[in-house]
């Protein structure tokens, strides 16, 4: 008697995958990039935007991971956002295609019953100013680095 491979194969871990590319870019880019594993606490990536990491789903048995992606630029506020494991839609597939051996042994194992979320991810990073206002002119304070090229020449020094 032959046996069909995929009878013994999850749906997600057929059609899906546990590894998941994450696509983090920012607004300027080159900013400093790190990527945590959330339950560890251990640093899984460190690199310059843009960028694409590949981050496992898998955090267990009938667990996904979590990811803190903190990204920084010197000038700007660093900014952070956390990267969630969510059912894979293919999981339910089981339902028809994988059977028991599907939801209970397999995707749960191999961690195909989760995808990652956010997979694509965008910093937009605003600068850093004040502004103070006492005569109609007002005074603003930027960052050097903030100030077009066009303009500097018009910059007061105040000592």
């Amino acid at each position: 008697m032959i046996v069909p491979v995929f009878i013994f194969a999850g749906c997600a871990s057929i059609v899906s995958k546990s590894n998941w590319p994450v696509n983090i870019r920012s607004t300027p880019d080159q900013a400093d990039v790190t990527v945590t594993d959330v339950k560890e606490g251990k640093e899984v990536f460190k690199g310059k935007t843009p960028t694409i990491v590949t981050l496992n789903s898998k955090g267990g048995y009938f667990k996904g991971k979590a990811y803190t992606v903190k990204v920084s630029k010197e000038g700007f506020d660093p900014q952070t956002i956390e990267i969630k494991s969510v059912l894979n839609g293919w999981f339910v597939g089981n339902i028809v295609f994988g059977g028991l051996i599907g939801i209970l042994i397999v995707d749960p194992l191999t961690g195909a019953m989760w995808r990652l979320s956010p997979r694509e991810v965008d910093f937009a990073f605003p600068p850093k100013t004040s502004e103070l206002s006492s005569d109609e002119r007002g005074v603003s304070i930027v960052f050097l680095q903030d100030v077009p090229e066009q303009l500097r020449d018009k910059m007061i020094r105040i000592r």
